[in-house]
């Protein structure tokens, strides 16, 4: 069926929708077959198919759409998808907008909209489109609002071009703000025209003003008189430039000094259009001049710095380069620092063991002359393991310090033979201290170790005969050259330097010199543990270490430390402590079964009552149950829920008020903090030997 016969001529009742919709099988929609259509639905398809505007019928609550040609060229990709379709499953990203609309018109009420901005999928994408719409309802046969009669202008071109024509008179209205500005501000140095034909040249009053031009002059001026108040070195091409002008799009533009009215060269911009007449010939040239002279100060200026940038650069990368390698071998250090506390701990353990049972068999086997020998031999080989652990101990930055204010000249007086006796008599000692050499602070005995290992590293690199000075000098890291070159912190420093005369290193070498068992020297000839130990050292200390070195030149080793403002104490006089007095109580808590009971054996015979715990929570729990001690000697390291200092804390309190006294070859951080032993605590360090131990113990309970 089509509307109506093809005798009437209508186009849009033979066109593409009208074929459509005689085709649709209409059944499963709320219109059902179009045999039962009522004639006001059929009269209302027949006029919107006539229309030559975007016409849609939504027919019913659910707003079956129907249109005609021009709405299918609008629903572009939607067509012919949407015939038959319930408006809001057609166009989903409206269909509130779209619910409104169907549930208005069949309420009898009709909407308008001019210009609606709409996003629609029309084409695969979401674009914005913008319509007038027109809505009213359609009548059924018996009168009531059945549908919905949509009329569709699209007015996007329209809206746009608005859109861009105000962006355009906006624009328009902001340079011209901008041009009264610049005419206000006197960057614009003048307007100026050219009229090629005939080469006239004339400028406006200000122009004239500026560059001494005479603006009476009605004819004007050649361009070729004018171009003398150009610089000599830029006339010529500003000449190419006007020329080139000619050749291409009519732009000009050109920066270059000009003279001024009062003699001063200054630098300006020339900027214009040209025009051209009907034949394409160039007629006018018509430009203005800007004032640019300090923004070509700054450029040049500019230029200036970036000449340097590269080698500014180069400078900055190998800086970085050198502060990457010192970080990674700072963490390298730092790695193998944490393994080494660990690894000393257990040899401490193992050399206490060792030592207190020899300590134990010489007091058995006194009258025995060949056996006590090989005991001091044994003894004297964990002596040297102690020292060992104790430079690991030293290197990891994990060793106990007792710090205290340093006098760098009383220190070497009272230690210059030892290190004299360190050097054969072919190498010379030179001690350079200046009297106004500033205190610091730090662990003396660790201090004397390292100038002890500092001074034989030296010795062992001079070859002949040769000298070491010792020098001690106060530095402002501020002012002090080298100082500034190792980034030290800005502050006051003591610096101590050892410096020699012998073979120098390498800078293979001088990178691995603080890597603990490293060394040059031959087999058995040294642990390679000197220079490990005095960088942990220094580093515990907040202080610094530098090497110079050139291979055959010898080296230059200096430790800084900060300066201390305190002066130094006088070192009382050593008093004597009875080894033991016997019958008081010592409760040994040490998770190692051999040094546990190793300790309880010498305690025992040093004549004291001796209990033992196996870890804290054992001896907690002895001191919980009433047990009376007058000393708890206990390792620091031990497992267990509860720490060794808590368990100090406990037994020191009411009511037991035992003395404490830590013994331990590794402390942690437990009773160590920065390096120094917490206020109050008495450390016996492992190994310790049975006169050690009576000492410590004898101490603690006569409360010195």
């Amino acid at each position: 069926m089509k509307w109506p016969a093809n005798a009437f001529g209508c186009a849009g009742w033979e066109g593409d929708m009208a074929q459509r919709i005689a085709a649709f099988d209409w059944s499963p929609t709320a219109l059902g077959p179009r045999a039962g259509w009522s004639r006001s639905l059929n009269a209302a398809i027949q006029n919107m198919l006539a229309c030559p505007v975007p016409l849609v019928m939504l027919w019913g609550t659910p707003g079956i759409m129907i249109y005609n040609d021009a709405y299918a060229g609008f629903a572009g990709g939607r067509h012919p998808y949407l015939l038959g379709r319930p408006v809001e499953e057609g166009w989903p990203e409206i269909a509130e907008f779209n619910r409104n609309v169907v549930d208005t018109c069949l309420s009898g009420a009709t909407l308008s909209y001019k210009d609606k901005q709409l996003a629609l999928q029309r084409s695969g994408q979401l674009e914005d489109v913008w319509m007038d719409l027109h809505y009213s309802p359609v009548a059924e046969d018996d009168g009531r609002p059945a549908g919905v009669l949509a009329i569709v202008f699209e007015t996007t071109a329209k809206v746009l071009a608005e859109h861009q024509k105000q962006r355009a008179e906006i624009a328009a209205r902001e340079a011209n703000e901008r041009l009264q500005l610049a005419l206000s501000s006197g960057l614009v140095l003048g307007t100026w025209v050219w009229e090629i034909v005939g080469d006239r040249f004339t400028g406006d009053e200000r122009f004239s003003n500026t560059f001494g031009v005479d603006s009476d002059q009605g004819a004007g001026e050649a361009v070729e008189h004018i171009l003398r108040s150009v610089h000599p070195d830029d006339r010529q091409r500003v000449r190419d430039q006007l020329h080139r002008t000619f050749g291409s799009d009519g732009q000009y533009r050109a920066e270059y000094r000009v003279r001024m009215a009062g003699g001063a060269y200054r630098w300006v911009l020339a900027s214009g259009r040209c025009e051209y007449d009907a034949t394409g010939r160039p007629r006018r040239l018509p430009g203005v001049v800007v004032d640019i002279h300090e923004r070509k100060i700054a450029e040049e200026e500019l230029l200036k710095l970036t000449q340097t940038l590269e080698q500014r650069v180069t400078q900055a990368v190998a800086a970085r380069v050198e502060a990457e390698e010192r970080l990674r071998q700072v963490q390298k250090l730092e790695a193998i620092g944490g393994l080494t506390g660990g690894v000393a701990h257990d040899f401490n353990n193992v050399l206490q063991i060792i030592s207190a049972n020899l300590q134990l068999i010489s007091m058995a086997v006194h009258d025995q002359p060949g056996l006590e020998r090989r005991i001091d031999v044994a003894s004297q080989a964990v002596s040297r393991g102690a020292r060992l652990a104790a430079q690991l101990l030293a290197f990891a930055r994990r060793q106990p310090l007792s710090p205290s204010v340093v006098n760098m000249a009383t220190l070497f007086r009272s230690n210059s033979d030892l290190l004299r006796r360190a050097l054969p008599e072919t190498i010379e000692l030179s001690i350079d201290v200046s009297a106004q050499a500033w205190n610091l602070f730090a662990d003396k005995n660790q201090l004397e170790n390292a100038l002890l290992n500092l001074v034989i590293n030296s010795r062992d690199a001079i070859t002949r005969g040769g000298i070491i000075r010792l020098q001690v000098s106060n530095v402002d890291s501020t002012q002090d050259e080298r100082a500034t070159s190792l980034r030290l912190p800005q502050g006051e420093y003591v610096r101590i330097s050892v410096v020699d005369n012998g073979s120098g290193m390498t800078e293979d070498v001088k990178a691995r010199a603080f890597e603990p068992f490293f060394s040059t020297k031959r087999e058995g000839h040294g642990t390679g543990l000197g220079l490990s130990m005095v960088f942990g050292f220094m580093s515990q200390s907040a202080g610094h270490i530098d090497i110079q070195t050139r291979e055959g030149k010898g080296t230059t080793v200096s430790l800084y430390f900060p300066r201390c403002h305190e002066s130094e104490r006088a070192e009382g006089a050593t008093q004597s402590v009875r080894a033991s007095r016997g019958g008081e109580t010592v409760l040994v808590a040490e998770d190692d079964t051999a040094v546990r009971l190793a300790a309880v054996d010498m305690l025992a015979q040093l004549g004291y009552k001796v209990l033992s715990a196996q870890d804290g929570d054992a001896a907690l729990s002895m001191l919980r149950g009433g047990t009376h001690i007058d000393v708890l000697f206990t390792d620091v390291v031990m497992p267990g829920t509860i720490r060794s200092s808590e368990l100090a804390r406990i037994a020191a309190s009411p009511p037991h008020n035992a003395k404490v006294v830590f013994a331990s070859g590794y402390t942690r951080d437990i009773i160590v903090h920065e390096g120094r032993l917490d206020e109050g605590v008495v450390l016996l360090r492992k190994p310790y030997r049975m006169h050690d131990l009576a000492q410590t113990i004898r101490r603690v309970l006569d409360g010195n």
